[in-house]
């Protein structure tokens, strides 16, 4: 049986299903490998009605499942696993790095943290119940865990496992030599650069992180990248190199707004982005610190703390 609605093809044993969820990106790409024993599924979408209508539609279509590998551990990408495991009965993988993160996300300690994290930055309030909606994403336990450079198979050709911190520390893409396809998972997106940013105080200069697993995939020869949201991706090094573009006129622009006087990761924030209310607020300004102390760590800012918050200036050179 090769129709399985409302599944897209893509190749003979490649599948997308676009699932969508109230929130956020509104929708994510999940992939589908058909295989011998059944297809693997690269990423979930969120733990929402909408999207288990979505998945109890598409395998109530007679589909079998093999197996279910995951990127990274965020809640849009992770969230049906447990769901998965106790439904339908599918293993589910998810890197070393990946567990560790959900075991990190169990501990509860993350909103806490964002919130006096923010408030350091200049942050006006925002809403106490930040990050505890996701907590029922973390609740499962893997059936099997990967590292780097490890081969896996999803349907009936083997994959490369990639490790590629920028998006999340426990980001990995996957790649095929043989048919020369690449998941890209949130790390390269077609119409947008992924936002890049400290989710834990264990983050330390995440832009960093996301230029070197940029550079990382030039090396391999993409014929056709498969990204977490959005359209596909033919041209893989030219979408690289745009975001690298991106992510360079972002530094600069940043460094312009911060000038030699003294100003918080919010006030600059505002200067690029404009008055923003939460949850409107909250990505762009997350990305603003990430930049800020990637250009303190390259020698082009420093920082003081005045009065419980960051102060940023540029460094006269």
């Amino acid at each position: 049986m090769d129709h399985f609605p409302p599944l897209i093809k893509i190749s003979e044993d490649i599948y997308q299903l676009v699932v969508r969820y109230p929130f956020g990106m509104f929708e994510m790409n999940s992939f589908l490998f058909k295989g011998e024993n059944g297809f693997t599924i690269v990423d979930t979408g969120s733990e929402s009605k909408e999207s288990i209508e979505l998945w109890e539609k598409t395998v109530s279509s007679g589909m079998k499942i093999e197996k279910l590998v995951l990127t990274h551990a965020h809640p849009d990408h992770i969230g049906l696993a447990g769901w998965f495991q106790e439904t339908h009965h599918v293993p589910v993988f998810i890197s070393s790095l990946g567990y560790k993160e959900i075991n990190n996300r169990r501990k509860n300690e993350r909103p806490n943290w964002i919130h006096s994290f923010l408030k350091s930055h200049g942050s006006p309030e925002i809403h106490p119940n930040l990050g505890n909606s996701e907590a029922a994403a973390f609740e499962f336990e893997p059936d099997g865990l990967f590292e780097n450079q490890q081969s896996i198979m999803l349907g009936n050709e083997t994959y490369e496992t990639i490790w590629t911190p920028g998006h999340s520390f426990d980001h990995f893409c996957f790649y095929n030599q043989n048919q020369q396809v690449m998941l890209t998972g949130d790390h390269v997106l077609a119409g947008l650069s992924p936002i890049v940013a400290l989710w834990s105080e264990k983050d330390e200069n995440p832009i960093k992180d996301n230029y070197a697993s940029l550079e990382k995939l030039k090396a391999y020869s993409t014929k056709l990248a498969l990204p977490g949201h959005g359209e596909l991706i033919y041209d893989l090094n030219d979408r690289i190199e745009e975001m690298i573009k991106s992510h360079t006129f972002r530094l600069h622009q940043i460094l312009d707004f911060v000038g030699e006087s003294e100003k918080t990761s919010w006030q600059v924030c505002q200067e690029i982005y404009g008055a923003l209310g939460f949850p409107k607020f909250f990505a762009p300004l997350m990305a603003t610190i990430a930049r800020l102390v990637y250009l303190e760590k390259s020698g082009e800012v420093q920082s003081e703390m005045k009065n419980g918050k960051w102060h940023y200036k540029s460094i006269k050179l």
